[in-house]
């Protein structure tokens, strides 16, 4: 859509004629209505949907109710799942060309050709940019920096980008669905706009990729490892609120003092759900710490505190408090 951003006029006058829905399907790499090209907002006459890659449960056929589950009353019951191949999983991602490449030299070959195309037609189209060198080491460096607070003076220093310019890469990156931004929760709403987000870019595939992990098996004493595992996590979550019941917003949650918690699910009446990620195969009470420090600070808000580990058994720690594989995402 953002090659013919004209059409939009036209598509206002039709459907202000007849308005019946369904009538059109746009479709574009980036998000249209933030082009500077576009004149309509065709506010009220557009629904507009995000498709990440795919999910766990769309690759295996199977609609994921774990968001729903998380905020239902309903307790998590001591059972059995599967373990997985975390590594596996995460250099797969979840572009469905990448996933079908099972040989590691050609994933890596659709990943860089994917990475051209994205910089090469759509950033340029997008922005006019001529410094489009400067943004594969930038990528690089965001992919590494995976799952950490989004830090733009340093990112600013390693990447030798004046930091004016680096704010609008970053904007056209997201803008280009590349790069997902965790912002932070707190009980005051004005200091979610100014307190520092998280970075994630959409893909694990892409990221492993990008930090040059595409080929070399990712180890678990990596330390990109942990990272990308909560990057993961966070992408599961944002495709499954695209469908679930409760579509809660997501965050992250950091105190002064340093305790955190991975991703904060705010769904409906600001119930909240916690979601700690652990790239281990057990569990003990000190990895809850973060759940209940967010757990004293939302109150009655609170809804549950999750786990969510690299084993194969539920484990309730308290009322409010379960440890869950983390093939529950896709298969409770």
């Amino acid at each position: 859509m953002q090659k013919a951003p004209a059409l939009l006029s036209a598509i206002k006058k039709a459907v202000d004629e007849n308005r019946r829905p369904g009538r059109f399907l746009l479709t574009g790499s980036a998000d249209v209505m933030s082009l500077p090209a576009v004149s309509e907002s065709l506010a009220g006459r557009i629904e507009i949907l995000t498709l990440w890659p795919l999910s766990r449960g769309e690759l295996q056929g199977i609609r994921e109710q774990f968001i729903d589950r998380a905020f239902s009353d309903k307790n998590f019951k001591l059972r059995k799942l599967d373990r997985i191949d975390v590594g596996k999983l995460l250099h797969q991602g979840g572009y469905p060309e990448a996933v079908s490449r099972t040989q590691p030299d050609r994933r890596a070959a659709w990943f860089a050709s994917y990475v051209t195309t994205i910089l090469q037609r759509d950033i340029r189209d997008l922005a006019q940019i001529d410094g489009l060198l400067d943004m594969p080491k930038l990528l690089s460096l965001l992919a590494v920096r995976s799952s950490t607070l989004m830090n733009v003076a340093e990112i600013s220093r390693a990447a030798g980008i004046a930091h004016t310019t680096l704010k609008r890469y970053l904007a056209l990156l997201q803008l280009t669905c590349l790069l997902r931004p965790l912002p932070p929760w707190s009980t005051n709403l004005s200091k979610r706009l100014i307190k520092t987000p998280k970075v994630h870019l959409v893909d694990t595939g892409l990221a492993t990729h990008l930090a040059r992990r595409g080929v070399i098996p990712l180890d678990r004493e990596d330390s990109l490892f942990g990272n990308l595992l909560e990057t993961f996590v966070v992408m599961e979550l944002s495709k499954q609120s695209t469908w679930s019941d409760a579509k809660p917003a997501l965050y992250h949650f950091r105190t002064a003092a340093g305790r955190e918690v991975d991703i904060v699910l705010e769904g409906p009446g600001n119930r909240i759900v916690g979601i700690e990620v652990k790239a281990s195969s057990s569990v003990n009470s000190s990895d809850f710490a973060g759940l209940h420090e967010l757990a004293a600070i939302a109150k009655g808000k609170f809804a549950r505190g999750i786990l969510l580990y690299d084993g194969d058994t539920v484990l309730p720690f308290d009322e409010k408090l379960v440890a869950v594989p983390l093939s529950g995402l896709w298969l409770m």
